[in-house]
């Protein structure tokens, strides 16, 4: 089963994982959203993202970097 855009601490680490370079503050959720629907294991539809959800996506991913 693959990753849904609820899963935000998985996404997270998988972006943290693939693209160590990045500073997750400095974002912005054009981007955010393409390398999460790039992701292996994502699996969700497209169109059920939100800014809601890339901001949650987004704060996981700077906990996850802190």
């Amino acid at each position: 089963m693959g990753l849904k855009w609820t899963d935000t601490l998985d996404i997270a680490i998988g972006l943290d994982e693939a693209h160590p370079e990045v500073d997750p503050h400095y974002v912005n959720f054009v981007d955010l959203r393409n390398w999460v629907l790039a992701l292996d294991d994502f699996d969700d539809n497209p169109e059920h993202s939100g800014e809601k959800l890339l901001e949650a996506i987004q704060m996981a991913w700077i906990e996850e970097r802190g």
